[in-house]
């Protein structure tokens, strides 16, 4: 099954062109035989990532909004205020398998980061680190697998259909 998948990159540096997270996970996105809907880069204000996520959680043909950037703990990262602030779900397990997985790749410097992930208006956001080796740790142990209706003993696709029940 095709996911359809919005991403934003959350930066104050970066551009289109070298923003390297974001173009991993696009290649990632292509591997997987999903969809890009919508690619959108903003700078790290709360405002501004609000008004794209709100956008993207009412588009009908989106499934997936993956953020890139902002999770750190400098006073500009303010992805999880953000994404906290139109959660209906939270999905505590993500952050917490991100942060096992990223244990074995950074070490403790994993204890730094808030990637996390939850369900808004029957779409799954997942906040994940701006860096190259937190975006392919997320990837590559977590969301290929549950984006991947094959995947047993569950998966996060066969959910889409009963996300907005109520």
């Amino acid at each position: 099954m095709i996911v359809n998948i919005a991403l934003l990159t959350v930066t104050d540096t970066r551009t289109i062109d070298n923003d390297k997270s974001g173009a991993i996970l696009i290649d990632k996105i292509k591997e997987a035989n999903h969809k890009l809907i919508e690619r959108k880069i903003c700078k790290d204000n709360k405002e501004d990532i609000l008004l794209i996520l709100k956008d993207w959680t009412n588009h009908k043909e989106i499934d997936v909004i993956i953020t890139t950037g902002g999770t750190g703990l400098t006073g500009r990262d303010i992805t999880p205020e953000a994404v906290e602030e139109i959660a209906d779900k939270h999905i505590p397990g993500f952050g917490e398998v991100f942060r096992t997985i990223s244990l074995k790749t950074v070490g403790t410097s994993s204890i730094q980061s808030r990637a996390c992930a939850v369900l808004s208006n029957g779409k799954y956001i997942f906040a994940l680190p701006g860096s190259s080796g937190g975006v392919t740790d997320a990837w590559d142990g977590i969301l290929k697998h549950q984006l991947d209706i094959k995947h047993k003993p569950c998966n996060f696709v066969e959910l889409f259909p009963r996300l907005k029940e109520k």
